[in-house]
């Protein structure tokens, strides 16, 4: 099984703005592939320009919102390559595409760490804080999963908002479960 890290990735888009999406980066070695699903902006922006900034999230309504439209946070340049990483975070790396394989689905971008930086003392997520990198990875593959399946593991899901979620975390849960909602008709 892949070791995969749940980050948050901005790309450079043509018009010179950035793309920041959550990506889980699959560890490869001493790289890690980031591997988008079509259609995605990140694709077109890794092979127009193959850099990419991957960051960990201090506020997990980041990738809550990222997967629910909300993508406008706070940035900061990269220290080391010509791009912006999101600002409130444990730790960032900025990663250079040494090779691409294409795929119709999901191209995989192989990519070296050139740079990396720890902000913050990370001590670890709360439950909570786990159940919305869940629900957010759930709420992008609604196309791709029954509809039983995902009513029974955000149900399961929903226990650990519950028990120890927060005002942020309850934010971010209720931007997922609309998403949901939304997408299955319900």
């Amino acid at each position: 099984m892949a070791f995969i890290l749940e980050t948050v990735v901005t790309t450079r888009n043509a018009d010179g703005s950035h793309h920041l999406a959550p990506y889980g980066l699959i560890q490869d070695g001493e790289g890690y592939v980031i591997a988008p699903f079509h259609p995605s902006p990140a694709i077109e922006n890794l092979r127009r320009r193959p850099f990419a900034a991957a960051a960990a999230p201090v506020d997990l309504r980041v990738i809550a919102g990222a997967v629910t439209g909300r993508r406008d946070w706070p940035t900061v340049a990269c220290e080391t390559i010509d791009l912006v990483r999101l600002a409130d975070a444990f730790g960032h790396m900025e990663l250079a595409v040494e090779s691409v394989t294409e795929d119709a689905l999901r191209p995989r971008f192989r990519c070296k760490v050139v740079h990396s930086a720890s902000h913050l003392p990370f001590v670890g997520y709360n439950r909570a804080q786990a159940a919305i990198i869940e629900g957010a990875i759930l709420s992008t593959r609604l196309d791709l999963l029954p509809r039983e399946k995902i009513e029974a593991e955000m149900a399961y899901l929903r226990i650990a908002i519950s028990k120890t979620a927060g005002p942020v975390e309850q934010e971010a849960w209720g931007w997922i479960e609309e998403k949901i909602r939304d997408g299955l008709g319900s």
